[in-house]
């Protein structure tokens, strides 16, 4: 008799399997997509866009899934609830996860949300428990102004945030160089040394 792990693991191949027959793509958060064709046959396209979470407050989702689009149309992957949580997912330990496998954290920031209980503050304490585990030189967690709100005092004394207004596109492009120079720098520390 089949073990209940080996049932499941059958049942999500098989449903795999056939997305994938029928020509739709299948990502696994984090590894990669297999793509498939009606052809039979299967490609994997591992992942290695840099990944960004982002937090906010339900306020502000529409400015949210905007610097969502600017991030993926500028070859990064971002992370943003209502986009990647599945129906029926834990999801408290899905947003901790995606926190600690990504890259970046942007928190944004706006009158709204520094003032508002729930959900965001305790994605920023985990971000900061996350970030306290970076090396000091590299950036994680990039905190950004939506509006002339204040940024919480434990953040503004050690991290300098990044204003998306007045000027949208100038602070969009701020965040979008910082991360890719970090990026740059992170992939240039794991180079192998000639020897």
């Amino acid at each position: 008799m089949k073990e209940p792990q080996d049932i499941l693991t059958s049942r999500i191949v098989r449903i795999v399997r056939k997305a994938l027959e029928c020509g739709a793509a299948v990502e696994i958060d984090g590894l990669g997509t297999f793509r498939g064709s009606r052809s039979q046959s299967f490609k994997f396209v591992s992942q290695n866009k840099a990944r960004v979470f982002i937090a906010y407050v339900e306020e502000d989702l529409r400015r949210t899934k905007k610097l969502y689009a600017a991030l993926e149309q500028n070859g990064f992957r971002p992370w943003l609830d209502k986009k990647k949580l599945m129906p029926g997912q834990n999801w408290p330990r899905a947003i901790e996860t995606a926190i600690q496998t990504s890259d970046f954290f942007i928190a944004c920031f706006s009158r709204r949300s520094t003032c508002k209980r729930g959900s965001f503050h305790s994605e920023l304490r985990y971000a900061l428990t996350c970030a306290a585990r970076v090396p000091l030189d590299e950036i994680f967690f990039i905190p950004v102004r939506l509006d002339g709100c204040t940024v919480p005092g434990r953040i503004s004394k050690r991290i300098q945030y990044v204003d998306l207004f007045p000027d949208w596109e100038a602070g969009v492009r701020k965040v979008i160089a910082v991360m890719k120079v970090q990026q740059d720098t992170r992939k240039k520390k794991r180079l192998p040394l000639a020897g």
